[in-house]
C-alpha cells in the first residue's frame, strides 16, 4: 500500500539538489522519548548540530564520516553565541548539506528554534520542523505529577525563568501569571528562583502553594525537590539543587507522594558503565535503566571485517560442503550470513549443514535468519559445546566444522574439536579492535563524575578500557559476564564484585539487580 505524505506548513519545497536544514525536538533526555522521525534524521544525516540538554547517546545512531558539532549553551558559559549557531545553520546548509540541529525538548518551547528558522528562510534556505517531547510535560511526568488533573486544575501555563525578572525590560508580566489559575511550570531560572518568587508572592500568589522541581528529568540523574512558594528558594540553597529542573507550581505538586514512580526504582541514581560496542550496547543499558540505574556508555570496542575477507568468503561460500557450522556469538552471526547474502540469493544454498550456536543470543540470532539451531549447550562457554558435541552428537570423528569466529579467540574450542576426531576449519568473520572514537562523551563523563559500577561482557571490553589508562574512581564495583571475562579482569588488576551466573546480557542485568537489591 503507497501513502501519500500530505503537505505540513512546516515544510518547505527545494530543489532536490538543495540542502535543508532540520530543526529537531531531542526529548527531555531519556532516550525511549526520542521520536522515530529523530532517530531516522541521525541516520542520514551529513551534519548534526546538538545542544547541552540533548543527550549525546543518541549520536550513536549517526552514521560514519557524519560531521558532529557542539553548540551546547548553559548558564555562564555558551559554546556559541546564537548569532554564530544561526550562521553555522546557513552556512551548512547553503553547502548543500542534509543538517540536523537537535535541541532539548521541543525546538520551539523557549529553545530559540523560531530564530533558527527565521534565519533559515530569510536565506532562502530549506528547513522542516521536527516537534519533540518537552521537559515541560515530560519531566512533571517521570516525578508522579500530571500538571492537569480533573480534581485540581484544567489550565496549564508554561513560562521561561530564564531573565531576570526585576529587570525593566522583563517580558514577564508576573501581576497577570500570579493571577492566572491552574498549574505553572517553569523551565530554567532555578538560580533565580528567590527573585522569582517574590515577584509571585508579591503579585498575589500564596506562599502556601505546593512547588515542585525536577532535576535532569527522564534520566538516571533525575531528583525531584519539594516545598512551597514561599520556602523552595531557601530549600535550594540548603539542598545545593541545581540546574537543570523543571518547576511545577500548583497543588497537582501534592499528587507525587501518590504518584512518584521513576525514582523508586531499586538502582536509582547508580550510574553504571557499558563498555560493549556502539551498536550492541542497547539492550544492556536499556535493562540497566529500567532498574533505574544512570547508565552511560563507554564503548571500548567495535567489530571490524577480518583481516583476510577473501578467505572469509571463500569458506563462506563452501558452507555447504560441511556437516556442522558452530557461532559462538551474535557478531559471527551477522558477519557470516552478511557475507552468505552477497554470494548467494537463496537461503537453500547454505545446503544441509547442521548449526550449533553458543548462547541463547546467538541461537536467537541464527533463528532470526529462519534457520534452526540443531544443537546448543546449557552453558554459555566453548566447553560446554564439546561436551554437547559429546552427549548429543556422540562421535564427531571425520566430519567436517566450520567455526564462524573472531581472529584471536581462543584455542580451546578448535583444539578440542580436533581432539575428538573432527575436521575443522576457522572462518575469521570479524575482528574486535579498539574503539577510537568517545561521540557520546562516555569518556569525559567517566573523568569528570566517575561511576558506581562498570560492566564487561567479554574480555575484550575489559582489556581495552585498561588500555585507555583512565584513574578508577574510589569504590567503584565491577560486573563480569561470566568466568571467561572475569580471569581476564583478575589478570588486569580488577576485582570482580559481580559475575552473571547465567553467561549473557540478560544474565548480567539479572545479577546487577541482585547486587543492589541487597
Amino acid at each position: 500500500m503507497t501513502t501519500k505524505k500530505s503537505k505540513t506548513p512546516t515544510k518547505r519545497s527545494r530543489p532536490a539538489s538543495a540542502g535543508i536544514c532540520y530543526l529537531a525536538g531531542a526529548g527531555p533526555g531519556d532516550l525511549g522519548l526520542v521520536t522515530l522521525r529523530v532517530k531516522e534524521l541521525l541516520e542520514s544525516a551529513d551534519v548534526i548540530v546538538f545542544d547541552y540538554l540533548c543527550n549525546p547517546e543518541m549520536l550513536k545512531w549517526a552514521r560514519q564520516g557524519v560531521e558532529v558539532i557542539y553548540a551546547g549553551k548553559k548558564a555562564g558559559h555558551h559554546t556559541l553565541r546564537q548569532e554564530e549557531i544561526n550562521a553555522l545553520l546557513v552556512e551548512k546548509t547553503s553547502a548543500g548539506n542534509k543538517v540536523l540541529r537537535l535541541k532539548g525538548g521541543d525546538p520551539f518551547l523557549f529553545g530559540r528554534g523560531g530564530e533558527e528558522a527565521e534565519a533559515l528562510a530569510e536565506a532562502g534556505l530549506g528547513f522542516e520542523i521536527v516537534p519533540g517531547v518537552t521537559s515541560a510535560i515530560a519531566a512533571p511526568a517521570y516525578a508522579g505529577i500530571p500538571v492537569t488533573h480533573r480534581d485540581f486544575t484544567s489550565s496549564l501555563t508554561i513560562f521561561t525563568g530564564h531573565e531576570d525578572p526585576l529587570k525593566a525590560e522583563t517580558s514577564l508580566d508576573y501581576a497577570r501569571l500570579a493571577a492566572l489559575p491552574g498549574t505553572k511550570v517553569m523551565l530554567m531560572g532555578v538560580e533565580r528562583m528567590g527573585p522569582i518568587t517574590d515577584e509571585l508572592q508579591k503579585h498575589g500568589m500564596a506562599a502556601e502553594t505546593p512547588v515542585a522541581l525536577v532535576r535532569w528529568g527522564t534520566t538516571g540523574r533525575q531528583e525531584t525537590l519539594t516545598a512551597t512558594l514561599g520556602t523552595i528558594a531557601a530549600r535550594i540553597l540548603e539542598t545545593g539543587f541545581a540546574a537543570p529542573a523543571v518547576a511545577v507550581f500548583g497543588q497537582v505538586a501534592t499528587l507525587r507522594d501518590k504518584l512518584g514512580w521513576f525514582e523508586k526504582r531499586p538502582m536509582r541514581g547508580k550510574r553504571i558503565v557499558v563498555t560493549r560496542t556502539r551498536q550492541q550496547a542497547g539492550v544492556l543499558s536499556a535493562g540497566l535503566r529500567e532498574l533505574g540505574g544512570d547508565v552511560y556508555e563507554l564503548p571500548t570496542i567495535r567489530i571490524d571485517p577480518p583481516t583476510d575477507l577473501r578467505a572469509f568468503a571463500e569458506l563462506v561460500q563452501d558452507v555447504h560442503s560441511y556437516d556442522w557450522l558452530v557461532f559462538t556469538s551474535p557478531n559471527g552471526v551477522n558477519a557470516f550470513f552478511e557475507m552468505f547474502y552477497k554470494l548467494y540469493s537463496d537461503a537453500r544454498e547454505i545446503g544441509g549443514v547442521r548449526i550449533a550456536a553458543i548462547g541463547p543470543a546467538t541461537a536467537k540470532r541464527v533463528r532470526e535468519f529462519h534457520l534452526a539451531v540443531d544443537l546448543q549447550p546449557s552453558e554459555f562457554i566453548a566447553e560446554a559445546i564439546i561436551k554437547e558435541f559429546e552427549k548429543s552428537v556422540g562421535t564427531v570423528e571425520n566430519q567436517r566444522i566450520l567455526l564462524a569466529r573472531a581472529e584471536q579467540a581462543r584455542d580451546l574450542l578448535p583444539t578440542e574439536l580436533l581432539r575428538l576426531g573432527a575436521i575443522v576449519d576457522e572462518a575469521i568473520a570479524y575482528r574486535t579492535v579498539p574503539e577510537t572514537e568517545d561521540i557520546s562523551g562516555g569518556i569525559a563523563r567517566f573523568k569528570a563524575e566517575g561511576a558506581d559500577m562498570i560492566t564487561f561482557t567479554s574480555s575484550s571490553t575489559a582489556e581495552n578500557f585498561m588500555a585507555l589508562n583512565l584513574e578508577l574512581p574510589p569504590g567503584l564495583k565491577t560486573a563480569s559476564i561470566g568466568p571467561i571475562t572475569s580471569k581476564t579482569m583478575r589478570e588486569l588488576g580488577l576485582n570482580v564484585d559481580v559475575e552473571a551466573k547465567q553467561y549473557d546480557i540478560p544474565g548480567v542485568i539479572e545479577a546487577i539487580r541482585k547486587y543492589y537489591s541487597v
